[in-house]
């Protein structure tokens, strides 16, 4: 059976765990080494992963073609406007051509449901690199850069602040399948999906919506914020103010416990959903966090190629 990546609930706690601890093993492995050399073991000699871009890309770009070379593979990259997917070929007749070609194929779209008909009709595994709904390699970028700092995962208090959009809604599924608690400090109107909340509830998760700034970062381990404004959004002054309140200042982070730690997927737009002074600040821990993206693929790519059980 083809072992698909478009949510993190496809893999499921077990395999979110053992890729965690694969990712960590390797990292650890290679330091000291320079970037471009293989992992000792190569374990993806010979394979290819097939790169689709639709949307604007450094960290995925970058992370997911350095994992590749790092695990002994290679890459294909690719871009809309120069695939025939641009000018009207289909996601399944795509998926049946690249499936033909390559061992994987990782999209980043606009469009959630393109990356579940391109796993749909693809015979090879597909990986999303991030979709309108979710960006479930970037949040396992962030369990892991959490598990090196706090040493565990399952108990830990996360606040988001700002727009309940995509990265939210992987954390709030990363919550209900690894058991952390999570408090989303919203506007009304831009709350995440009523579906994401209802799936991980079902699941045992704890989710919670605090209109307040305060009251959802008050004492958490973990704090996490987003642009406002995405790729492709018009730069929407009304959401602007809608969201200025949950702004991640210095005084907001005070709320948190002392050891807290900050959170962002990047790229960041400073002084509006955080300030130079926590993004810069010692709790920060946003270059580890964009560094985990690559050693976190590389280990979700070996669970997608049947190499890590």
């Amino acid at each position: 059976m083809t072992r698909n990546f478009i949510d993190l609930a496809d893999a499921g706690t077990d395999a979110l765990i053992a890729m965690l601890e694969a990712a960590r093993a390797r990292k650890l492995a290679r330091i000291g080494w320079p970037k471009g050399t293989p992992d000792a073991d190569a374990p993806l000699a010979g394979h290819t992963l097939a790169m689709i871009f639709e949307k604007n890309s450094t960290r995925t770009r970058v992370s997911f073609d350095m994992a590749m070379r790092q695990l002994g593979g290679t890459t294909i990259v690719m871009d809309s406007g120069s695939m025939q997917l641009g000018r009207g070929e289909t996601i399944a007749d795509t998926a049946r051509v690249l499936s033909r070609y390559v061992d994987a194929i990782m999209i980043r779209t606009d469009d959630h449901q393109k990356a579940a008909d391109l796993a749909k009709y693809a015979t090879v595994p597909v990986i999303n690199g991030l979709t309108d709904q979710s960006h479930p390699c970037q949040i396992m970028a962030d369990l892991l850069t959490v598990l090196e700092y706090k040493s565990r995962i399952g108990g830990l208090e996360w606040a988001w602040l700002g727009d309940g959009n995509n990265v939210l809604h992987s954390i709030v599924e990363a919550g209900s399948l690894l058991k952390f608690p999570v408090r989303y400090g919203c506007p009304d109107g831009y709350d995440p999906a009523d579906d994401v909340i209802a799936a991980a509830r079902a699941r045992g998760g704890v989710v919670r919506c605090e209109r307040e700034a305060e009251a959802a970062i008050a004492n958490a381990d973990v704090v996490v914020t987003d642009t406002w404004i995405s790729m492709g959004q018009a730069h929407a002054e009304e959401k602007l103010a809608a969201m200025m309140p949950y702004q991640v200042t210095a005084s907001l982070m005070v709320k948190a416990k002392p050891d807290a730690i900050f959170l962002h997927c990047l790229p960041a737009h400073r002084g509006e959903e955080v300030t130079d002074e926590v993004i810069d600040g010692v709790q920060s821990v946003i270059w580890d966090e964009a560094e985990n993206r690559l050693h976190a693929q590389k280990a979700v790519l070996l669970w997608c190629l049947g190499k890590l059980d």
